[in-house]
């Protein structure tokens, strides 16, 4: 909602200040059209030749980002905690036990019960290869630990991705408006015997180009790029979260303390309360029972 609020407020006072200062629309709208091929059309080609295809599926899936915000809410923090506390709770009770659950996820019990979780590929395949990577190397935490913090900063690499394509394309979005306005002062000087209201309405149908590359790039595409990488950095905090409680269970640390540096290593705006969470668990010792 605030995305579509921000684009409403960037049009009307951009436009309804021009217009309060005596300016006329024909000018732009009548180039507008033309401009906006020569810019669009650069941008969307420099666009597809500076990515693969996964990268231009991924820039246009953080578009919506945009829009939709965090993928992760307080709720689901809450939820990966209680996940996190079962799988060691039968980790360290029966290791055996937990072979079915960390070798075919998408058909256990535990996590069937949290489907947001389930259904993202990413915390899946953390979660379980962590837990089967400490089964098999309990002598050695500090191994496991540094496969895990170079398999994150490999992920945060890969999803910040389509943020660094959405600012390469605002930091030449200005450029390619010179382009545009370059080629309507050609075009002009083609004219240059038309009579002057002729020639000025040419010349500021080109400098109409100037105006849409600085104003898509830093009023749109630069602003969309910065949001992507704010909610990309936010979404990342989960699965920074995995991490916490995962290598607090490395160090055999009680089960309960490694779901508490869980819920305290995250952001506070999604951290859930100990209260809350004392709850949550206290409703699965129950169903245990």
């Amino acid at each position: 909602m605030l995305g579509i609020i921000g684009i409403i407020v960037i049009f009307v006072m951009v436009f309804g200040g021009y217009i309060l200062a005596g300016g006329h629309m024909e000018i732009i709208l009548h180039a507008l059209p033309h401009e906006m091929i020569v810019i669009g059309g650069a941008a969307l080609g420099a666009f597809l030749l500076s990515n693969d295809i996964p990268g231009v599926k991924a820039t246009l899936g953080g578009i919506g980002k945009v829009f939709k915000g965090v993928k992760w809410k307080p709720g689901d923090y809450r939820d990966l905690l209680c996940l996190l506390f079962e799988l060691i709770r039968i980790a360290r009770s029966n290791p055996v036990a937990l072979e079915e659950h960390i070798e075919q996820p998408h058909d256990s019990a535990i996590f069937a019960k949290y489907p947001k979780i389930q259904k993202d590929h990413e915390a899946l395949d953390l979660i379980c290869d962590t837990l089967r990577a400490a089964s098999l190397n309990y002598d050695d935490p500090h191994q496991v630990e540094e496969v895990l913090d170079k398999r994150m900063e490999t992920h945060q690499h890969h999803a910040l991705h389509s943020s660094h394509a959405l600012q390469a394309m605002a930091d030449g979005m200005p450029a390619l408006g010179i382009v545009a306005a370059v080629l309507g002062v050609i075009k002009t000087m083609g004219s240059i015997d038309q009579p002057p209201e002729i020639l000025g309405g040419m010349i500021g149908g080109a400098l109409v180009g100037t105006f849409m590359g600085v104003f898509i790039a830093y009023g749109f595409i630069g602003p969309m790029a910065s949001r992507v990488k704010s909610v990309t950095e936010d979404d990342h905090h989960f699965y920074q979260l995995i991490r916490e409680v995962l290598i607090a269970n490395l160090y055999n640390h009680p089960t309960n303390i490694c779901i508490e540096v869980g819920r305290q290593n995250a952001p506070h705006s999604v951290r859930p309360s100990f209260t809350d969470l004392e709850e949550a668990l206290r409703e699965l010792k129950q169903e245990a029972a």
